[in-house]
């Protein structure tokens, strides 16, 4: 297993698109829910503990050689908003250019083919840990990472926010990180002989309600 490649696909350098998005955070700014470093971090907190460990949960179980198909079904039902089931595929088409370019695999080839349209990003980042070398573990770090870290930097832009304050906020969440990515790991192994039911399916109203507000913007500075 190679921690230099988990490295690599956790980077927020890494071209996977995710600068682009902000996790929700663009329209909790607008809606007066984020603040400053507190209420970011209450907002990073209830994300990592919903979307979150969904996506966590998803990498995990696509790394442990679940059927793509399978979970990008489960991916679609766990995601009642459009807008959110659209960014999710368009940040999945482009984590798979990026994975395909640094960790070629057939598996990877074969999902590209099987999915034009782009498969949810958390299914895809699983099926990149696998090209890689990495493991479940691996897989759902980077998920449940990526959940607070992208919101995190969002708001370091939209509100000027220290970035120092920011990288506290992840730095304190940071035991709680590792606790879910145990819990997601532990759900995706059950998906082998429970099927989806056994994946988590927290809901985050609020979240879904802002992307759908949000995807009316005329104007905004990030995709979602």
């Amino acid at each position: 297993m190679s921690r230099a490649a988990l490295l690599v696909l956790a980077d927020g350098r890494f071209p996977a698109g995710g600068h682009a998005h902000s996790g929700g955070a663009e329209a909790a700014v607008h809606a007066g829910r984020i603040t400053g470093a507190a209420t970011l971090e209450e907002f990073c907190r209830g994300r990592l503990h919903t979307a979150g460990l969904v996506s966590a949960s998803l990498a995990a179980a696509a790394a442990l050689g679940v059927d793509p198909a399978v979970l990008d079904a489960a991916a679609d039902a766990r995601t009642p908003s459009p807008a959110l089931r659209l960014a999710a595929r368009r940040l999945g088409r482009q984590l798979m250019r990026a994975a395909r370019a640094a960790w070629p695999s057939a598996e990877l080839n074969a999902m590209a083919r099987e999915f034009p349209k782009g498969t949810h990003q958390p299914v895809v980042l699983g099926l990149a840990a696998r090209a890689a070398g990495l493991g479940p573990q691996d897989a759902a770090h980077c998920a449940a990472y990526e959940s607070v870290s992208g919101p995190a930097t969002a708001t370091v832009r939209l509100l000027s926010l220290d970035p120092f304050a920011a990288t506290a906020v992840l730095a304190r969440l940071a035991p709680e990180t590792d606790r879910l990515a145990d819990r997601a790991v532990l759900a995706a192994s059950r998906v082998l002989d429970d099927g989806t039911d056994a994946l988590p399916a927290a809901s985050a109203p609020l979240l879904e309600i802002g992307a759908e507000a949000h995807a009316a913007w005329p104007v905004r500075l990030f995709a979602s």
